[in-house]
């Protein structure tokens, strides 16, 4: 037995009395057995073809006195580790009867001969694995025997933690089929893969010690097993866990139950369970969750993580619920690591993937203003990585920001319009003033962080540590630039909420997609914009009908939750005084914004006319500025217009003419509901009213 790995071969020998038991069964059997009135019930196996079957070199007929020596002294020299059978017994609490019962459910999956014996002791060839009574019998035990009987139930550690598999049907205990599950044959053949139900839903986290850990980390040695990590927006519960079980010396598995499911067989255990003994077979610690989707998908599968013989860290979002298990977990909140801690994984992560940085580039740095999982990091890091590989140069900070953008979730975008932000503060057509407020509200929500964090301000009440600004002013006068430029420079997208998609004529609901748009935007990186902002916001009103009182508590509902969002949000409208007074406490900044004056016009008109526009004749932009009182987004409308005319002369070469940006200023004044006036359209009057 020396000469082969001492844990087969003390498989080999355990199994080999099993196999002695089997013999010490057939000749009981052969006592009773008469095989002439057996054969009119159809195929069954001659006494030849069993002796055939015990016969040696698979098995001997026995272990002599130097071979059980052998196996005991196998058995008292092997370390804690070197023996896979004892490895499962010391894991999961496994008595000797357990043992034996394991080994029983083992013989048949590793040779098929075994099957077929076990046909012949159940007269039934169809059986070919031993039922539960002749598990026991081969074990020694009665199967009256009440305590042997319950080793096998689902409570019992070889049940409960997925080792064997009990037939469920509507036979007799008795006579129900036990199994062995594949993986366990697996891991006492030395095998160390990990089951497909777990790798399949396998979470990769990013071990990280900050905060909390030394909580968790002490828990977990006092023997507190089963922990609830609740995780908010840029935490993540998972990457805690990992950095205390790293301390702890122990491996990680890790389960994301939004995951798809892989196809598995029916007889399969189910995730949790997999899970658990992947855990522990692995000497790992566990972390599963969301608990959420272990709620919704399998509620009573939390009550068997209590016990599991491996640390286990469920993570979620949600409260804890005292009925979910009957022992109390230990509770802790994952706070938001600050931005030392996510320089830190930057450096971490950019160092094992090897990424190679543009010359000045620092990712924690270019980063600071976005509120990044570990995970999220990792994710960003590879797809920056993907893309610099692709244009063949280094990772510079337009890719690491739009890497760090992909990670936003998907789901906003089912009630909002994401829009890219490209515009630039220097294109704003604004006073120097108002730029600079706007400048403020980027630079405010860079620096959240450090005012909350390391400086201790604005952190003692329940008010969210969001940045909330008012842009008020005429249709046209820039506020969505302005919105897109603030994201821009942030290194955000914009986007805008769709109110198609918000209100609803049914009471409470509009509460409530504003509730899922709110969550949302918290876990992404963006500026979230109400455009319009006075048809969700309005002024609350004097109670005179039902109706009035619904939406009053509507408005009052989105004040309360405004002053709690963490994200960024921009509000425009054009109809401030319909907004609630209310609001004026709850935003950090108001900005109006003016029409614009005839410089600002002037620039607009030039803005709009770029030097690509071919020209016929001279353009007289200080007659278009001083005459035409319109705004940015009236200038773009008109240029716009002009040159989709002066595009359909069917002339070459054609191009676009004073003529045509004051036909289509024309065309806008009606459009906006204003008189073509002699004293605006001066010597371009007659002609207007001709028609030009």
């Amino acid at each position: 037995m020396s000469s082969v790995d001492p844990s087969l071969a003390h498989l080999h020998a355990r199994l080999a009395l099993v196999v002695e038991r089997m013999r010490t069964a057939v000749s009981v059997r052969r006592a009773f057995f008469d095989p002439a009135v057996h054969g009119g019930h159809g195929a069954f196996v001659s006494d030849d073809e069993v002796d055939r079957l015990l016969a040696p070199p698979v098995w001997p007929t026995e272990l002599s006195a130097d071979q059980l020596d052998d196996l005991a002294r196998v058995e008292k020299d092997a370390g804690p580790g070197d023996l896979r059978l004892r490895r499962l017994a010391s894991t999961f609490g496994l008595s000797a009867l357990d043992q034996e019962i394991l080994l029983v459910a083992t013989a048949p999956e590793l040779d098929d001969r075994v099957e077929l014996l076990c046909g012949y002791l159940h007269d039934d060839l169809t059986r070919r694995r031993p039922s539960v009574g002749l598990a026991l019998e081969l074990c020694g035990e009665s199967p009256w025997s009440e305590p042997a009987r319950s080793r096998l139930y689902d409570e019992a550690p070889l049940v409960r933690f997925g080792l064997v598999a009990v037939e469920k049907s509507d036979r007799p205990f008795f006579s129900r089929a036990v199994r062995i599950q594949e993986r366990v044959v697996a891991f006492l053949l030395g095998g160390d893969l990990p089951d497909p139900a777990v790798s399949a839903r396998g979470a990769e986290f990013v071990p990280v010690t900050y905060g909390p850990s030394a909580l968790l980390r002490r828990a977990v040695q006092e023997g507190h097993w089963l922990a609830y990590v609740r995780e908010g927006s840029g935490t993540s519960a998972g990457s805690l866990a990992a950095g205390v079980f790293r301390g702890l010396g122990l491996d990680l598995v890790a389960v994301d139950l939004r995951r798809p499911a892989p196809p598995i067989r029916p007889e399969s255990v189910d995730v949790v369970t997999a899970a658990v003994r992947e855990a522990a077979l692995q000497v790992a610690g566990l972390v599963i969750g969301p608990v959420e989707e272990l709620v919704r998908q399998s509620p009573e599968s939390l009550r068997r993580l209590a016990g599991a013989p491996v640390p286990v860290v469920v993570t979620g979002a949600e409260a804890w619920e005292a009925t979910w298990t009957d022992e109390v977990p230990f509770l802790l909140e994952a706070p938001e690591p600050d931005a030392g801690v996510r320089r830190e994984v930057w450096a971490r992560v950019l160092s094992d993937l090897e990424l190679q940085m543009a010359e000045g580039v620092d990712a924690g740095r270019a980063t600071a203003q976005f509120v990044l999982t570990p995970e999220q990091t990792l994710r960003a890091a590879r797809a920056a990585g993907a893309q610099a590989a692709a244009a063949g140069h280094r990772v510079d900070v337009e890719i690491l920001r739009a890497s760090v953008r992909a990670q936003n979730a998907g789901r906003l975008e089912t009630r909002c319009r994401r829009i890219p932000a490209r515009a630039s503060f220097d294109e704003l057509v604004l006073p120097e003033r108002m730029l600079e407020e706007l400048r403020d509200i980027a630079r405010w929500a860079q620096s959240r962080e450090l005012v909350r964090d390391r400086w201790g301000m604005g952190g003692q009440g329940s008010k969210g540590q969001g940045v909330t600004a008012l842009f008020a002013g005429s249709s046209g006068t820039g506020k969505t630039l302005a919105a897109e430029a603030v994201a821009s420079s942030l290194g955000f997208d914009l986007y805008t909420v769709n109110l198609s998609s918000v209100v609803d004529k049914y009471i409470g609901e509009t509460e409530k997609h504003l509730e899922r748009i709110f969550d949302e935007a918290e876990g992404v990186n963006g500026v979230l914009f109400f455009d319009e902002a006075d048809a969700l916001f309005g002024k609350r009103s004097e109670t005179k009908e039902a109706k009035d009182r619904y939406a009053n508590q509507e408005i009052a509902y989105l004040l309360s939750r405004m002053e709690l969002f963490d994200g960024v949000a921009v509000l425009a409208t054009n109809l401030k005084a319909n907004l609630d007074e209310a609001f004026t406490r709850r935003l950090d900044a108001i900005i109006n914004f003016p029409d614009p004056a005839e410089p600002e016009r002037l620039r607009l008109w030039r803005i709009h006319v770029p030097d690509l526009v071919p020209l016929e004749g001279t353009i007289d932009f200080e007659f278009l500025a001083s005459a035409f009182t319109l705004t940015g987004g009236d200038i773009r409308n008109v240029c716009l217009a002009a040159a989709r005319r002066a595009a359909a002369r069917d002339i070459e070469p054609c191009g676009l003419s004073m003529a045509d940006l004051v036909w289509a200023a024309a065309r806008e004044y009606r459009k906006l509901g204003r008189l073509v006036s002699e004293s605006e359209f001066g010597p371009w009057h007659e002609a207007v009213r001709a028609g030009l």
